[in-house]
This record gives C-alpha cells, sequence and structure tokens, in this order.
C-alpha cells in the first residue's frame, strides 16, 4: 500500500485530496494546524502541528512517503490577499512552511512531491484586460506578481525546482486557478468569489441587493474541486516537471458569476457596487500546456460546479453553521 502525506489536510482542497487518495487505496496521513472545518477527515492519521517549525515538520515527516502533496499556506481569498496588512504574515508564514517540508522531504528520501503554486504568480501587466489576459506559463517571466502572496508562491516555485535541480528531488507544481466547491471557507473574511457570492445571494431577501467590490467586470475562471484533484493526481503521475496551469478556461465576469448564483436561488436582486480589493482586471488559464503534456484539461461547466456549491452554502446558513 502506497502512502501519502498531505500537507494543509485541514483545509478545503487538502480535506478533499485526502478523500480521493483513500478512494484510490493509499494510507494516508494528514497535517494541519487544525482538523477540516465542515466534515470528519478521512486520514487514516492525523497530526495537529505547525509545519512553520522544524520540529513539528520531523514528526509529521518521520518516515520517507511514496507521495507528498505541500497544500499548506497562508492564504485567503482578495480581502485578505490583497488588503495589504497581511502581506507580511503570508510571505513568511507560507515561505517557511515550503523551506521545512521541502528541506525535510530530501532529508528523509521521500518520493514525488507536489507543490500547489497560484495563478497569482502571473504579472499584473498581462491581466489588465479583463478579455484577453495571457496567463500562459511562459508568461511568468519578467515577474511582476500582483500581491506578495504571488511573490511569495513565485518564490517557493523556483525553491523546489532548485531541489529538483540539485537534489534530485521529483517535484511536481501546479497553478491553481481559483479553486471552490463544497466544504469550502464561505464566510469570515477568507472566502473567494464563488462561496462568497452564494452567501450573500442566500442571505439577501427576495427583491434585496447584494455588494459586489469594483464594478464587476472584471474577470476570473473558476475550477471545482472534483477537476482540481483530478489534475493534482493526473500532473503527479506525469513525467512534467515544470509548472502547469490548472484551472478552467470558462471565463465569466464577478457580475455575470452574480447572475448565474441568482438564477439558481432563484432570486431576483439587484447589485451595488463598492470599493474594494479586486485584484488584476482579468485571469483565465490557458490550457494549451496542460493539454499538451497531459492529454486532458478540465472540462466542467461553471454552472454545473456552481449547481452543487450554492445548496451547500445554503445549508449551512440555514444550520447556522459559522
Amino acid at each position: 500500500m502506497k502512502k501519502a502525506l498531505v500537507c494543509g489536510a485541514g483545509g478545503f482542497i487538502g480535506g478533499h485530496l485526502v478523500r480521493r487518495l483513500k478512494a484510490e487505496g493509499f494510507w494516508v496521513r494528514g497535517v494541519d494546524l487544525k482538523h477540516p472545518e465542515f466534515t470528519p477527515s478521512m486520514a487514516d492519521d492525523f497530526v495537529i502541528g505547525d509545519l512553520r517549525e522544524a520540529l513539528q515538520v520531523q514528526q509529521a515527516m518521520d518516515q520517507p512517503f511514496d507521495e507528498i502533496y505541500q497544500l499548506a499556506a497562508d492564504m485567503g481569498g482578495a480581502g485578505y490577499i490583497f488588503a495589504g496588512e497581511n502581506d507580511a504574515e503570508i510571505m513568511h508564514n507560507s515561505a517557511l512552511i515550503n523551506l521545512q517540508v521541502l528541506r525535510r522531504a530530501q532529508l528523509v528520501g521521500s518520493g514525488r512531491i507536489f507543490y500547489s503554486s497560484s495563478a497569482c504568480i502571473y504579472p499584473a501587466r498581462n491581466q489588465e484586460d479583463p478579455g484577453h489576459p495571457d496567463c500562459h506559463e511562459a508568461s511568468a517571466y519578467p515577474a511582476a506578481p500582483d500581491s506578495e502572496y504571488g511573490w511569495e508562491k513565485l518564490f517557493s516555485e523556483r525553491i523546489y525546482q532548485a531541489f529538483s535541480r540539485n537534489h534530485g528531488t521529483q517535484v511536481r507544481i501546479a497553478r491553481f486557478h481559483n479553486v471552490f466547491g463544497p466544504f469550502g471557507t464561505w464566510c469570515g473574511g477568507k472566502e473567494k468569489a464563488p462561496a462568497a457570492l452564494c452567501r450573500k445571494v442566500a442571505e439577501a431577501p427576495e427583491g434585496g441587493e447584494i455588494e459586489i467590490w469594483g464594478d464587476g467586470l472584471q474577470t476570473r475562471s473558476f475550477l471545482y474541486i472534483d477537476e482540481c484533484l483530478e489534475g493534482i493526481r493526473r500532473i503527479m503521475d506525469a513525467d512534467a516537471c515544470d509548472p502547469l496551469n490548472l484551472g478552467s478556461e470558462e471565463m465569466v465576469t464577478i457580475r455575470g458569476l452574480a447572475e448565474m448564483t441568482m438564477a439558481i436561488a432563484g432570486k431576483r436582486l439587484s447589485i451595488r457596487y463598492i470599493p474594494g480589493p479586486q485584484g488584476v482586471r482579468g485571469r483565465r488559464s490557458d490550457n494549451t500546456l496542460i493539454e499538451e503534456k497531459l492529454g486532458w484539461k478540465p472540462s466542467m461547466p461553471l454552472i454545473e460546479g456552481m449547481n452543487v456549491t450554492y445548496p451547500w452554502v445554503l445549508d449551512q446558513l440555514e444550520k447556522g453553521r459559522f
């Protein structure tokens, strides 16, 4: 039986990944500061530990693993990432985690290690046109991310690639593009746009209004969690060593996403546009390279994922699970 370690197993993607690996027959250890918030972990062993601390990393990684998935990071939605007041902690915490985990993986002789990078590494200059963003993997340099979160992710990509060159560490890297779905953060300030809009629409009375930061014309692509997991597993099994985009090519305005959510809820609401952190004007995954390397790319329509996510958020609200 293969053994896998999931770092960040208490988080949204990590919790889903543990479930996926168990279904594939892995023995799984999860490690995080906390247990999953909305559903019990399916990990065979779950370690509560702070991966910024070397001793706790050693305890969590006390043996070689066939596969390591490094998803742990200090992150959140636009309200957290782009506020500016969290920059130092975001960079400090996430960089420490990656430095500790990668060094320990090399020392204990583990197999492949997967690193979850982000579309936030792409230069802001390539994402000023909401209708035609350039997020091909090669466009990452000359580097100019739009946030300190993006700079840290890019720095960590280079750490993993350096360990691959200098120590033979088998590294796989994916640049996530806005992953969403059930069991994700949906309130409290760290939620991302799909969950935030589901909550706002669910809370609003018929005929009421919801608020959107900016003019609503900024664009994004959103990847449903099941396709994210499929991509992670395919990337881990492939021979593609360079970073790959993992996201949807279906682009939508934030206003369009809000209108889609209202249609799912069967509500007529108005939108009030207010100042707030927005990030870049346009972003969409360019899947040319992942399709070339894997013979696969995400294809699930956004509406299908939102049709699952909205009822879940509504259920959380009705049950008072804040």
